[in-house]
């Protein structure tokens, strides 16, 4: 089985790797172009080409896969596995390979199409998510499903957790995945026209609406936005950053203003009142700081019962 390989970040890279020691002969890899990364903005490599130079694969990084065509040719890749690459295959890339392309993505589709998955999980409080390797087709993430696997989100999650144990149960999904496909006894079950999207996260999102969100929610939304983007208030001028919280029951003489301080003390905690309780922060970074814990926040700095964070 000769697999030319699409994919970018990390957890495309597990996938990459796992399809390495299993023995497949990868005939290429395709990652974007290299991008500009950090405070210093400088020219950095994903993680799958980091791996495809280590172990000296062939790499290709074009702005778009028409520009490769010719040598996606040569290359007669047997399949295409395609793991968070971030852009559609166009048919006439998807019919060059024997057993055409197959996607891994970390959801039970059809719920959950598009680039954020795993994210929206969790912002929705959603208790079982999953993975699921899929026949491409020219619509996104709508090919046939050829295996599933269902995983139980805990209730502290936060997207980075969830997203290195879904790269993890993905790799191997893949590997049965193939396995199935080449012995020839592989399901390929139809989606149906009833689906939900997981659309790429803004960062409009990340500023806390205080009187949107109960606790829960709120809760749900700060691991859902951990550790990409982080969910922050304005105190003043200064940006605060939630990467942790958990939730608080109402007491009947606290302000009733959403985004209040409600207690703030280095051995009690700090609590932020919701529109039906409050949250208790756990972790939390304050602009050009790095994260905390909060007693270790609160000994450092001044925050004032009645302070109100919008």
């Amino acid at each position: 089985m000769r697999i030319l390989f699409m994919g970018t970040p990390d957890f495309a890279k597990e996938s990459l790797e796992k399809l390495y020691d299993a023995g497949y002969e990868i005939c290429g890899v395709v990652t974007p172009p290299d991008r500009p990364k950090g405070r210093g903005m400088k020219m950095l490599a994903c993680e799958v080409k980091e791996f495809a130079l280590e172990k000296n694969l062939q790499l290709f990084q074009p702005e778009k896969l028409s520009e490769i065509k010719e040598e996606i040719l040569k290359l007669n890749p047997d399949m295409i596995v395609v793991v968070s690459y971030g852009k559609f295959l166009p048919k006439s890339i998807l019919k060059i390979p024997k057993y055409g392309a197959i996607n891994v993505h970390p959801s039970l589709l059809p719920k959950y199409r598009g680039s954020a998955p795993i994210q929206w999980a969790i912002i929705n409080g959603d208790k079982i998510t999953g993975s699921t390797i899929m026949q491409m087709n020219e619509k996104m993430d709508a090919g046939d499903i050829i295996l599933q696997k269902q995983v139980e989100i805990e209730p502290n999650e936060t997207t980075g957790e969830l997203w290195a144990r879904l790269s993890t149960i993905s790799a191997e999904l893949l590997i049965q995945a193939i396995k199935q496909i080449q012995d020839g006894n592989a399901s390929f079950i139809k989606q149906g026209e009833v689906y939900t999207l997981a659309p790429m996260l803004t960062k409009q999102m990340a500023k806390i609406d205080w009187e949107k969100y109960d606790s829960l929610e709120l809760k749900n939304l700060i691991r859902g936005l951990n550790p990409i983007l982080g969910a922050y208030g304005m105190l003043g001028q200064r940006k605060i950053k939630i990467w942790k919280a958990e939730v608080v029951p109402e007491v009947e003489d606290w302000p009733k203003v959403p985004g209040t301080i409600v207690m703030a003390d280095a051995k009690k905690g700090l609590y932020i009142k919701t529109k039906n309780g409050a949250i208790s922060v756990l972790e939390i970074q304050a602009e050009n700081a790095r994260k905390m814990r909060i007693d270790e926040f609160l000994r450092g700095n001044s925050l004032k019962v009645g302070d109100k964070l919008d």
